[in-house]
C-alpha cells in the first residue's frame, strides 16, 4: 500500500495530477478540494494516497488531508458508490460540510453535488450515519497539508454552498499572497453581492 507521496508537482489537469517522486512520475486522481490546495507546477508537495486495485487497473488517488482520505474510504464502503461518486462528493463539499449533511439528514444539499441523485444521496445518509470516521483525522494538528489562505478560503466558500467553478471565479485575481483567509473570504463574498 502507498500511504503518501512526497515529490515535485509536474502537472495538474483535473481530475489528474502528476507527481514526480525520485525520478518516477505518478499519475494520481484527486478531488477538486485537493486541487485548490496544490502549489504551483514545479514546487514540492505531499499527497496522502489511496491505491484502488480493480480487475482492469490500479488507480492511485491523492488527498491534501487525512480527513479527505478517510471520507473517501468511508464512501467506497457504501453499496453502489464507487471512486467516481466519492471524488464528486469531495469535489462538491468539504469534509465538515458532508458531516453536517449526514448529521442533519440534509438530502437537498447532498443532491446538489453533481453525480449524486436522490437514491444515492439517501443511501449515503443512511449507511454513513454511524460509520463516518472521527472528525479529528486531519494531518498537521488539524490543518490540511499545504494549507494556505487561498486553500482555506476555497474550502470555506465550498462549505457555504458555492460550487467549485463559482469559487474559482470568486477568488480569481485576488492577491492571495498578501491577504489573510478572512480577507479573501470577505472580498470574494463582496464581489458576489456587488455583482
Amino acid at each position: 500500500m502507498i500511504g503518501f507521496l512526497k515529490g515535485v508537482l509536474v502537472a495538474k489537469r483535473p481530475p489528474r495530477i502528476t507527481l514526480e517522486v525520485a525520478g518516477v512520475g505518478y499519475e494520481i486522481e484527486a478531488p477538486m478540494s485537493t486541487f485548490y490546495r496544490l502549489p504551483q507546477i514545479g514546487e514540492p508537495t505531499t499527497l496522502i494516497t489511496h491505491l484502488l486495485v480493480r480487475e482492469d487497473a490500479h488507480v492511485l488517488y491523492g488527498f491534501s488531508s487525512e480527513a479527505e482520505r478517510s471520507l473517501f474510504r468511508a464512501l467506497l464502503k457504501v453499496s453502489n458508490v464507487g471512486a467516481r461518486i466519492a471524488l464528486a462528493v469531495l469535489s462538491g463539499m468539504t469534509v465538515e460540510g458532508f458531516r453536517e449533511c449526514v448529521a442533519n439528514k440534509d438530502l437537498d444539499s447532498l443532491i446538489r453535488v453533481p453525480g449524486i441523485g436522490r437514491k444515492t444521496g439517501e443511501r449515503l445518509l443512511v449507511e454513513l450515519a454511524d460509520r463516518l470516521p472521527p472528525s479529528d483525522t486531519t494531518a498537521s494538528g488539524g490543518m490540511p497539508l499545504n494549507a494556505s489562505p487561498e486553500g482555506e478560503a476555497q474550502g470555506a466558500l465550498l462549505a457555504l454552498g458555492y460550487k467549485p467553478n463559482e469559487v474559482v471565479k470568486m477568488l480569481a485575481n485576488l492577491d492571495a499572497a498578501r491577504l489573510t483567509t478572512e480577507e479573501l473570504i470577505r472580498e470574494a463574498l463582496r464581489r458576489v453581492h456587488a455583482g
